[in-house]
């Protein structure tokens, strides 16, 4: 069965200094492939790289899968100005837009707990946080869920406690394994290294079969070069061996790969050229 696939957006552009993403890197080598790059993925006048903070919605085998959260609104984030208290953002609208009511989300997979990929787990009712997919089940990785759970111990704060903490009191959320099958057809993929237990989902896309992969793979530079691992990934080495096992299956396969932050294309097909990797958008 071949899902649909929607973007719902929160934030974008979402830049970010490359000194910052991709610490220690020289922009001067992607001069190459600034045609393919620029502007919509690298500012390289900036040295700015160009993300997408998005969920994808993903409708297949009779249910309603959101994939990520994205920022969310009223969130102490002081780190981040653009992602800092917001309020009045088109969340919520563009997800009615695609004909998506938050009641009617069967499942909200996070492939990841970094605060930009949960933060609409919740919304402030009244003083405190709530499930904003009531009748969603919350997916997270057994070993991803079990890492943040250790860090914050009996101090939860920032992202964890209040957009994931809230819907595990709620009883929403799953824990799941590597290879758990959400319904025929989809299915959680292990994709470790930016985080402990990042998991990504695989699917029969629009473009054949897709992995959304999360951040194994920020943005499509990395695709040139997957030795660069981002400032943000807590074991880089094991990033980088996640990320060119998904471009090697992809080229081999055919597989279409969507970042979780790809900007303006619903995903990219991957070539091989030698020893290097070419990144074609779809």
């Amino acid at each position: 069965m071949t899902a649909t696939l929607t973007r719902i957006v929160d934030l974008d552009p979402f830049p970010l200094p490359a000194s910052m993403l991709f610490p220690g890197r020289d922009l001067a080598e992607l001069a190459p492939y600034r045609d393919v790059l620029a502007p919509d993925h690298v500012d390289f006048e900036a040295e700015a790289i160009l993300l997408g903070v998005q969920s994808w919605l993903v409708r297949s085998a009779g249910l309603t899968v959101l994939v990520d959260t994205c920022v969310g609104e009223h969130k102490a984030r002081p780190a981040r100005a653009d992602w800092h208290q917001r309020s009045a953002t088109q969340y919520l609208a563009n997800l009615a837009a695609a004909g998506v009511a938050p009641e009617r989300v069967d499942v909200v997979l996070c492939t990841h707990l970094h605060a930009d990929h949960v933060g609409w787990n919740t919304r402030l009712v009244d003083g405190r946080w709530v499930p904003t997919f009531p009748n969603a089940r919350y997916l997270i990785g057994r070993t991803e869920l079990a890492h943040w759970a250790a860090v914050n111990g009996s101090n939860p704060a920032g992202a964890y406690a209040d957009s994931v903490l809230p819907v595990v009191e709620a009883g929403l959320v799953d824990a799941v394994e590597d290879g758990h099958e959400i319904a025929s057809g989809l299915t959680l993929m292990p994709h470790p290294g930016h985080t402990p237990g990042q998991v990504g989902l695989r699917f029969a896309g629009p473009h054949g079969p897709t992995v959304i992969c999360g951040d194994a793979i920020h943005s499509p530079l990395q695709v040139y070069r997957p030795e660069w691992s981002s400032g943000f990934c807590v074991d880089p080495g094991l990033a980088i061996a996640s990320r060119v096992a998904l471009l090697e299956d992809a080229a081999d396969r055919g597989t279409c790969l969507l970042p979780a932050h790809l900007r303006r294309w619903t995903g990219m097909r991957i070539r091989a050229e030698g020893d290097a990797f070419v990144p074609d958008f779809l």
